[in-house]
């Protein structure tokens, strides 16, 4: 289950890690947050949607369907520049020459000519910066098709990976995965660049391969948030796609499980009742709007639902037949229980969390483990 490009190290598997620790590397450090999968105190939260299936049994990560973010990144960035080049530009340049001359005629006569100077030039670079942002979401359209998903199922407390090439999945304990998130920064001709990613990681038992699933992420908050989102699930504290995905209630019942059009037009009705009722107030409402419009409206929205279409309609690949019986739920009783140990972390951590909400979760953890063996069981 490894992705098909590395963006930020990975550990040594061989090398025993537990939630807390720390490895600096040149340009960065990875930080462990499992094992064991102790609480972070992060909201749950699936940004990306990274998380396909939830159910009452099991959750599906890794293989989720592409988003209207993407096409407004997409076609939103190229489209924001060019309007930059010819409009903003040319009027910084005529405001300049107007301070300057102190007559308002400068104005017109710098704007005319840094825009029709800039017109094609902006066209050319724009329509360049277009197609580049094509060609990689293009790459990542079938990406989507080939993403094998990671099953976590709660209820028997195993997580199921897939290794693909005819391989049979290889099923571990929840609490012997290891999760870690990764930060790097290095210096390119383009500035310094940083980047993010949350991993998963284990030895096969078996064979002793390691085996890794990676994930970059926008920020360290939402990469932490991601893992969080599938702990919080594991031990019975979130329940459905939408608490960790749809925070502010855009999905509405019999609307399809994933972000269209529908989700656009909820969001504008959400806007309106929160300014009708004075939770926000116009400035924000013409910031929303501003948005849409330079992210051309509900063409992403469109966009995105034509996509996933074409990802279905391809029959993208799915876990092995092998685990349909496996991810069957069991009778309550049957239910795995959490360890003595991962019971007696938590409640510590938690409790560190509560009095003190901004420490990092690699000092809590190492605290908590320190008072775990002061005062064993």
């Amino acid at each position: 289950m490894s992705a098909k490009q590395r963006q930020t190290p990975r550990p040594d598997m061989a090398q025993p890690h537990r939630a807390g620790d720390m490895k600096p590397f040149p340009g960065g450090k990875v930080s462990y947050l499992s094992p064991a999968p102790l609480p972070t105190g992060a909201a749950p939260l699936d940004f990306n949607q990274a998380i396909d299936e939830v159910n009452d049994a099991y959750l599906d990560f890794g293989g989720s369907l592409p988003t209207p973010f993407t096409w407004q990144f997409t076609l939103g960035i190229p489209f924001i520049g060019f309007l930059m080049m010819i409009f903003l530009f040319p009027a910084i340049g005529g405001v300049a020459l107007w301070f300057v001359s102190k007559d308002i005629k400068l104005f017109f006569v710098g704007f005319n000519g840094i825009f029709n100077g800039a017109f094609a030039q902006a066209s050319v670079i724009c329509t360049g910066a277009l197609i580049l942002a094509l060609l990689i979401k293009f790459k990542f359209h079938f990406k989507f098709r080939e993403d094998v998903p990671t099953r976590f199922h709660r209820q028997r407390r195993e997580v199921a990976f897939a290794p693909g090439g005819g391989k049979p999945p290889i099923i571990v304990p929840w609490e012997s995965v290891a999760a870690w998130v990764t930060q790097a920064q290095g210096a390119t001709q383009y500035g310094v660049q940083r980047q993010y990613g949350l991993g998963l990681g284990f030895i096969d038992p078996e064979t002793g391969q390691q085996h890794f699933l990676e994930l970059p992420q926008p920020g360290m908050p939402l990469a932490i948030g991601l893992w969080e989102s599938v702990r919080a699930y594991m031990e019975y504290e979130v329940h459905t796609r939408e608490e960790i995905q749809d925070p502010h209630g855009l999905h509405c019942s019999g609307d399809p499980p994933y972000e269209g059009v529908h989700t656009f037009h909820h969001a504008r009705r959400r806007l309106h009742r929160r300014y009708r009722e004075g939770e926000i107030g116009l400035f924000k409402v013409t910031l929303w709007y501003v948005w849409h419009i330079l992210d051309l409206w509900t063409i992403p929205f469109h966009l995105a639902e034509w996509e996933i279409r074409a990802i279905q309609k391809a029959e993208r690949k799915t876990l092995p037949e092998s685990l349909d019986a496996w991810s069957q739920p069991l009778p309550e009783s049957e239910w795995a229980q959490p360890s003595e140990e991962l019971k007696r972390l938590s409640a510590e951590v938690k409790q560190r969390h509560a009095r003190q909400p901004s420490r990092p979760n690699t000092a809590i953890f190492a605290e908590a483990y320190a008072a775990e063996a002061t005062h064993p069981a």
